[in-house]
């Protein structure tokens, strides 16, 4: 069969099989058994037709990414391929007609462990181990957010969890949900309690990511190993943030914004601002548990309202706002002592969210499995002289409180809660 005509195979059968995946994501449910056996049939097809196109290598053949004979399968490092622009320059080579299979290719499939996926009739390989904890290490590295999480990470057969936690909204009468003590006399009669709980179920949701390369990338390895880092790490980064911010919970995490547990204080406002003294300090005084736990949030769009937030006192005025580096170890900006981290993911000044003060530490509860998992398809943009590079995280959070805690004393008027924010204005 000449190339020409494999070719014309090949393009039309990848547009069937994605064809009947594109109407069933369009259709908001998984593909039926019929049309996996159909995307089998498919599948081994275009296995047979990439078959035509490889040149098979000697079992003990290993060639390097400058195509140069190497004996030594270990590569170095945790894996075979010293770089990540290497293994993708690799699988680039092995999807070009006439091009030859790096032995390291089959020798990371072969050995795959928990972290890595691969589909053999896909013309896929895994990227390996190395690779994929450092790009999940650098996505958390580039957030704001996760960093500062509760964090669980599952294995085994587990798809989700659940955690057991005390039911408790109000202190006013019990304590713990249920549990209170009696002063009383010695032989006085006591009621006796119990404290209430709950469970927090956390199901992972899928974070995924899409990248097309061009031959004429993948020719230089340092070039695009560089690029695809700092982009899906920043961009896994900056998603996992938006979700545990404002995420709505629905296929997604659930963010403190959109949660029951969120405690609005309304703003006063002065001389133009919306951002006042008193507006921070109301928000200090409905935190819960130890302050010094609290960091602030805040949008770009307040910097000049924060910057100029002075508390009055007699003809003069105590700043409250505290530039990074002026006092010992502590190189952040600070607000009333605290540390002020600007986030894109806050909203602009005026709107609710703006500004909130958080305790992530211990109220956000964040797990993911598995790292982050990449394959390659040879397939889907084969006629284009294209790549596809697919990044997959299976991750979900909420807020480790359903509601606000109303205090022994004060009231729901005076809730207290790991997040809190100023309402809209």
């Amino acid at each position: 069969m000449s190339f020409a005509k494999i070719k014309s195979d090949i393009k039309e059968i990848s547009k069937r099989k994605f064809e009947i995946i594109a109407q069933a994501e369009a259709q908001g449910r998984e593909t039926s058994p019929k049309e996996e056996t159909i995307i089998a049939e498919l599948e081994g097809a275009l296995a047979g037709l990439f078959a035509q196109l490889e040149k098979p290598l000697p079992t003990q053949t290993v060639i390097g990414p400058s195509g140069s004979v190497a004996q030594n399968r270990g590569g170095g490092g945790q894996g075979p391929f010293p770089s990540l622009g290497d293994f993708l320059v690799a699988v680039k080579n092995a999807g070009t007609p006439g091009g030859r299979v790096d032995q390291k290719l089959y020798d990371i499939r072969n050995a795959a462990s928990g972290l890595n996926e691969t589909v053999p009739s896909d013309g896929s390989f895994l990227v390996q181990k190395d690779f994929t904890d450092a790009l999940l290490r650098e996505a958390i590295a580039t957030s704001q957010l996760a960093k500062q999480c509760m964090k669980f990470e599952l294995t085994g057969n587990s798809n989700g969890l659940k955690i057991n936690a005390f039911d408790e909204t109000s202190r006013a009468s019990t304590r713990f949900g249920g549990i209170v003590a009696y002063w009383g006399d010695e032989a006085g009669e006591y009621e006796k309690s119990k404290p209430k709980f709950r469970q927090m179920e956390l199901s992972l949701k899928k974070l995924t990511g899409l990248c097309y390369v061009t031959d004429e990338m993948l020719e230089d390895s340092s070039v695009l190993e560089s690029v695809l880092r700092m982009a899906f790490a920043s961009e896994f980064g900056f998603q996992i943030d938006s979700g545990i911010y404002n995420g709505t919970g629905a296929g997604q995490l659930l963010g403190f914004m959109q949660s029951g547990c969120l405690v609005t204080i309304d703003a006063e406002v002065g001389q133009g601002s919306t951002i006042v003294a008193e507006n921070v300090l109301s928000m200090v005084e409905r935190t819960l548990g130890p302050t010094s736990n609290y960091a602030w949030y805040h949008s770009k769009s307040c910097l000049r309202q924060i910057y100029s937030l002075s508390l009055a006192i007699g003809t003069g005025g105590i700043p409250l706002f505290i530039q990074g580096g002026q006092l010992p170890n502590q190189p952040e900006n600070r607000l009333l002592g605290l540390p002020l981290i600007e986030i894109e993911q806050a909203q602009v000044i005026g709107t609710t969210g703006d500004l909130v003060l958080a305790d992530l530490s211990n109220g956000y509860a964040l797990a993911e499995k598995g790292g982050i998992k990449t394959a390659v398809s040879l397939h889907v943009r084969f006629v284009y002289g294209e790549q596809v590079f697919r990044w997959t995280l299976r991750i979900d959070g909420q807020p480790t409180r359903a509601s606000a805690l109303t205090p022994a004393h004060g009231g729901a008027s005076y809730t207290q809660s790991h997040f809190v924010a100023l309402e809209s204005r």
